[in-house]
């Protein structure tokens, strides 16, 4: 671990207390159980095997390794942010057994999860083993009653978490493929993100997933890919290392895909800018520095050659694998592509050569770069250029230089205006609570139709931000809106979702099916009852504050009950789906949504919500037994999305009743919660889907929602010892 210093470090400070637990170690134990193999942990802990099974055991923790590969291939995402509090960065690579190296590569470009834990790394102590003195022993056997009481009210767990990848998850008719022709393209739902192509072990696509999405009348799936892993287009540098296997790899994957009449659509954001080494092969193609201060520069596309070797890249992927479907490229924001990529919002790049052109012209020729290298390895390849974060000031301008081969994608609820509390906003996207189509996208289709080019619509159909860890939000009647507003535009092209949402049921049936068709497949002569607690979720969720993206990114409802609470300010600022903290300011919206009005959304959604769970409850009776399984799938969805809604609502509430110290207002609070992570633990121990969203892995865990019933009994203990 000599070369650990590449590990990025960012504005850093000390890391969060867990006052919970009465020694630091025990957080560790705790929050890695049968996660992290227990040999690792006494390495990690300075302790013996035997010592780290006793003090779990202190807690009520006992032995269970059986799932530890699957959670360090599959949801390491998971373990490093339940560490980053509280481990160093050579305890975390000693628990995931990586190089500093992969870890860099994931921090950097598995989708954004630097940016996710908050651009800088806490300052840790290394937590260490030591025997507990008496009273911390008083305080452990205290954790290990709490944790046997919260158990003893649960029904036994049926679903070990990642077992739905085991599953078949579409369980209705098969649906035909769309009459239109239309394209239908989806995320897998349990894909990683960051180099799936690397490890065949770790199936993006497994056959059974295949088979559900072909069912559910899928006809394309995208993944996100970095050209230079797959061909080495800059030349033969380190960073291409084993791209051949990757290559194989897809070759497998879309032979595969082929079989359930799928293609393959790539993500291509590229030029992918690089870090400084880097231009000791090409010193001349430095662009512009990134802002984000991540240390990388664009490779500046106003070169000639840039360009030209883009092109060719992309030409010999097609040519190595012939049955690839097809790409979409994003040329503004994300990923630092262009000089002009991330410099937009700034109206200037630092770029010289950039600088002086317009920006329109800079986007359509890396778009034209790819199409061209794209179309000469396959003539039919699907190129999709999606307008994100495109300016209505010149996107006419890069439509006028574009092919008619090219199809324009556009997010199709942008700019659809919010109303919520007497508040007035604007969605950005990711919205399935305000449906659209809105005024952007509708303005570039016109112009992309007018100029022969065929439009896709981005949409989210499943879940959005607003709740990603549930993996469809049963809100038929507003994706049902949405959906008749595309097609009184004549839009037949899908993109179905983004990272979330790729559930292959759910909410995409409503693409061949009305919610009306659909209850009475599923629910039989229960369908009038199913429709009215469908209404009531999706009235309720009309109240979602939606302003942009910054409550989608921050606020605590992808995380519900997990977020733990604190007595007093942590300081800490919310993380783009990382961590919520405490900070009720960044949640919404910095001033936009006042506090009352803020608060009193979610109240609304959740009180509207658990009207529609009581009409569930109330016609479970009347479920016949062939329906039986499609009640409860809809029943577990349902209540654990009332978990996530009334969190979030309770921890607002509790901020501001800290805030105003009103101590009863918080012990009642507390004792809520405790409710409500009890009410999701006995959904998460039958569903092993709640909590997960392919690109965060999970959430939470079971242990870490139990943790927050200690961290909730502890808080309500200190504050009736400081009466």
């Amino acid at each position: 671990m000599s070369n650990i210093a590449i590990l990025p470090i960012g504005n850093t400070r000390p890391a969060l207390p867990r006052e919970h637990f009465p020694l630091p170690y025990q957080a560790v134990i705790w929050r890695n159980w049968g996660m992290v193999p227990r040999e690792r942990l006494a390495r990690i802990l300075a302790c013996s095997e035997e010592q780290l099974v006793e003090a779990a055991a202190a807690m009520g923790l006992k032995p269970q390794d059986d799932l530890c590969d699957i959670w360090l291939q599959r949801g390491y995402q998971t373990i490093i942010r339940q560490n980053w509090h509280t481990l160093t960065y050579e305890q975390i690579l000693i628990a995931l057994d990586w190089t500093p190296e992969k870890l860099e590569l994931i921090l950097r470009e598995d989708d954004f999860f630097w940016h996710k834990l908050g651009f800088f790394k806490p300052i840790v102590e290394a937590p260490r083993y030591t025997p507990l003195n008496a009273e911390q022993a008083q305080a452990t056997a205290q954790l290990h009653r709490w944790r046997d009481e919260t158990l003893a009210a649960l029904p036994p767990q049926t679903e070990a978490p990642f077992a739905f990848l085991r599953q078949r998850l579409n369980h209705a008719a098969p649906t035909p493929a769309a009459a239109d022709g239309g394209l239908r393209m989806i995320y897998s739902y349990s894909a990683l993100y960051g180099d799936p192509l690397l490890d065949s072990e770790t199936d993006p696509f497994p056959d059974s997933l295949l088979a559900d999405y072909a069912a559910a009348g899928v006809n394309a799936l995208w993944m996100q890919a970095v050209l230079y892993l797959l061909v080495p287009w800059f030349g033969d540098t380190p960073y291409s290392a084993q791209h051949e296997v990757r290559i194989e790899n897809l070759r497998k994957l879309v032979a595969r895909m082929r079989k359930h009449g799928l293609k393959l659509i790539l993500y291509l954001n590229e030029p992918r800018a690089m870090p400084e080494p880097f231009f000791q092969y090409h010193p001349d193609w430095r662009g512009c520095k990134d802002s984000s201060d991540t240390g990388l520069h664009a490779l500046c596309t106003s070169l000639p050659e840039v360009r030209e070797k883009l092109s060719q890249g992309v030409e010999k992927l097609f040519r190595l694998v012939p049955d690839l479907g097809g790409l979409f490229c994003i040329s503004m924001s994300e990923n630092l592509t262009n000089c002009w990529s991330r410099s937009v919002w700034l109206g200037s790049t630092t770029c010289p050569r950039c600088n002086q052109r317009p920006i329109a012209d800079v986007v359509a020729e890396v778009i034209n770069a790819i199409n061209d290298g794209a179309r000469r390895g396959k003539p039919d390849a699907e190129v999709i250029a999606w307008n994100w974060a495109w300016r209505n000031t010149w996107d006419a301008d890069v439509l006028r230089q574009l092919p008619e081969n090219i199809k324009i994608m556009c997010v199709s609820e942008t700019s659809v205006p919010t109303h919520v509390g007497g508040i007035d906003g604007t969605v950005s996207d990711y919205s399935i609570s305000k449906p659209g189509p809105g005024p952007v996208a509708s303005r570039l289709w016109d112009l992309a139709k007018a100029r022969g080019l065929d439009v896709v619509a981005k949409v989210q159909l499943n879940n959005t931000w607003e709740n990603s860890a549930v993996p469809y939000l049963p809100v038929p009647d507003l994706v049902e809106e949405h959906l008749q507003g595309l097609r009184a535009k004549g839009i037949h092209n899908f993109m179905l979702s983004w990272t979330l949402g790729g559930y292959p049921g759910g909410n995409i049936r409503l693409l061949h099916h009305s919610k009306e068709e659909l209850a009475q497949m599923d629910f039989g002569a229960a369908a009038p009852d199913i429709l009215r607690a469908y209404h009531c979720f999706s009235e309720a969720f009309r109240h979602f504050p939606l302003h942009h993206t910054i409550q989608l990114y921050t606020a605590p409802q992808n995380f519900g009950p997990h977020t733990l609470l604190y007595d007093s300010p942590t300081g800490y600022c919310a993380t783009m789906v990382g961590f919520p903290y405490d900070d009720l300011k960044t949640w919404r919206g910095g001033d936009h949504y006042p506090e009352d009005v803020f608060e009193n959304a979610f109240r609304l959604i959740s009180e509207g919500w658990q009207e529609g769970l009581d009409i569930l409850r109330r016609t479970e009776a009347a479920i016949a037994p062939a329906h039986r399984h499609n009640f409860e799938d809809l029943w577990r969805v349902a209540e654990a999305s009332y978990c996530h809604f009334r969190s979030s609502y309770l921890q607002i509430a509790f901020v501001r009743r800290r805030q105003a110290k009103d101590r009863q207002a918080m012990r009642d609070i507390l004792h809520e919660e405790i409710t409500l992570a009890q009410r999701l633990l006995a959904v998460m121990n039958a569903d092993s889907r709640i909590g997960f969203e392919a690109s965060n892995h999970y959430y939470y865990t079971r242990n870490s929602i139990i943790e927050k019933i200690l961290n909730c009994r502890h808080l309500l203990a200190k504050l009736d010892d400081s009466k």
